[in-house]
């Protein structure tokens, strides 16, 4: 006589997210020097910004002149400029991730505020975290309610992206 299959659960059945498509802008793979995005983009020697489906190369570092991201109190820190865009865009987004690089690092009083202004609300992550929390909730929420700012992983202090 064959087992009774009956019972057993398909979790194929209960993936509530298998049927919504993958954004273009979800990240494949965080590389030393850049991002591949689920759209075929590479973006090679950059930052990555990530906003309403579009993909951006972003070099926060030539916002203030400088190769610094950290202050010196060893948090992450970026001019108004670097976040230039949200300035322009409508709607924004609920929710901005930043992918801070290799470790993470907190954020500056001073940038949190500048990013509440502009009416996000922001998670700081390492990178590779960030980007799979970007890939997961821009999956679940949708690419107009979450954003993504995101530090190569191989970024230095004072160097930039090593290559």
């Amino acid at each position: 006589m064959p087992p009774d299959n009956s019972h057993r659960t398909s979790f194929s059945e209960l993936d509530v997210l298998g049927s919504v498509p993958v954004p273009s802008t979800s990240v494949d793979v965080c590389m030393h020097d850049g991002f591949g995005l689920n759209s075929g983009i590479t973006i090679q020697g950059d930052g990555a910004l990530l906003v309403h489906g579009e993909a951006f190369a972003w070099r926060p570092w030539e916002a203030s002149g400088k190769k610094r991201l950290v202050n010196d109190k060893g948090q992450f820190e970026l001019p108004e400029e670097a976040f230039g865009l949200f300035d322009v865009l409508w709607p924004r987004p609920d929710l901005l991730i930043i992918g801070v690089g290799k470790h993470n690092l907190p954020l500056s009083p001073r940038t949190r505020e500048h990013v509440s202004r502009l009416g996000m609300r922001v998670e700081m992550l390492d990178t590779r975290n960030a980007a799979a929390q970007f890939n997961l909730l821009a999956t679940e929420r949708g690419v107009s309610e979450v954003a993504a700012a995101l530090i190569p992983i191989g970024w230095e202090e004072g160097l930039g992206v090593v290559s």
